[in-house]
């Protein structure tokens, strides 16, 4: 039962008048939510959340219901707790390491009102990093393994500062807020007696493949281009941010997804909150020719000569 539940709610999706009964069956949720709190709290509420920015680098229209100063002080929060947690490495090495990518990357992205951090976490295991608003920014010694070079390196922490200068995180929440009401009124419709709750889970479920999901990736897309440019401001040769990304899908592009262990356990695209590392890769690499000539680094293309200047010929302008 359950599966012709699915597979009807699959061919209702698949017709515009399905898809308009939709945007119909929101505009009744959102009714309910409006009679339950009465209309004028209800519009009090969204008139105070709404907020439209454009994301830097990007012009990318982005909904926001937080403030810069917010966004700042929640970043602070988490990552002091994240640390007063953690067991931070005491290796000087790897800490300069750190330290001198970092600070090249932050003058890179130019962001003055950021007090930028950089903590180094003691963590074999974790094959991660993180920048919070604020610059807040945190790399564990799992990474390292696959970062291999100060390149590597600046891949990583340029994606990660790019998600904070993005304002990714508050973009999220945000949108977590519209996902609540939106969820609210599909129980609310249901509850009402215009959808049953079958239709209902197959019809958040399409919601989540078809909105929820391409938006993080967009968001993950969005941190890479801007990381890549970052790190070619920075110094640092963005070529080898396509090597970065094939060690860490864990074999060579040409075999992601043919015989590559970690990309045929990988999710679904379409599943996934990030890129496929074969989209990722060939994301990064059609970016590269506008990263390479912001790159000014050790093994930086020779720049086409310079044409002699030639004054032009022909009667002076007239002079008022």
């Amino acid at each position: 039962m359950a599966q012709q539940i699915e597979h009807s709610v699959d061919q209702f999706l698949a017709t515009p008048v399905g898809r308009r009964a939709v945007l119909a069956l929101g505009a009744r949720g959102v009714a309910g939510i409006y009679a339950a709190l009465g209309a004028c709290t209800a519009l009090g509420l969204l008139s105070s959340l709404s907020a439209c920015y454009r994301a830097p680098g990007t012009a990318r229209d982005q909904l926001i219901f937080f403030s810069e100063e917010k966004e700042m002080e929640f970043g602070l929060g988490a990552y002091r707790e994240v640390l007063r947690q953690a067991t931070l490495s005491d290796n000087v090495e790897i800490n300069e390491l750190v330290q001198r990518v970092g600070q090249r990357i932050a003058k890179a992205a130019n962001k003055p009102e950021y007090q930028w951090e950089f903590a180094v976490i003691e963590d074999d295991k974790m094959v991660n990093a993180f920048c919070l608003p604020g610059g807040k920014v945190a790399v564990f010694t799992g990474i390292l393994k696959v970062t291999k070079s100060e390149a590597g390196l600046a891949t990583v922490m340029g994606h990660e500062v790019a998600h904070a200068l993005q304002r990714h995180g508050v973009e999220r929440m945000s949108r977590s807020i519209i996902d609540q009401i939106a969820q609210l009124g599909a129980i609310g419709a249901a509850a009402a007696g215009h959808a049953g709750g079958g239709a209902m889970q197959g019809l958040l479920g399409a919601y989540g493949v078809n909105v929820s999901l391409p938006f993080n990736r967009k968001q993950e897309s969005e941190a890479d281009y801007i990381g890549l440019r970052l790190m070619a401001e920075a110094g640092f040769d963005p070529r080898e941010a396509v090597p970065f990304w094939e060690r860490m899908s864990g074999c060579p592009r040409q075999m992601i997804g043919k015989v590559c262990f970690r990309s045929q356990q990988a999710v679904p695209e379409f599943l996934s909150t990030h890129p496929s590392d074969l989209t990722r890769i060939n994301q990064i690499e059609a970016w590269l020719p506008d990263a390479v000539q912001r790159y000014h680094g050790p093994n930086a293309p020779t720049p086409p000569p310079s044409v002699p200047y030639r004054p032009l010929i022909g009667p002076m302008p007239q002079m008022s």
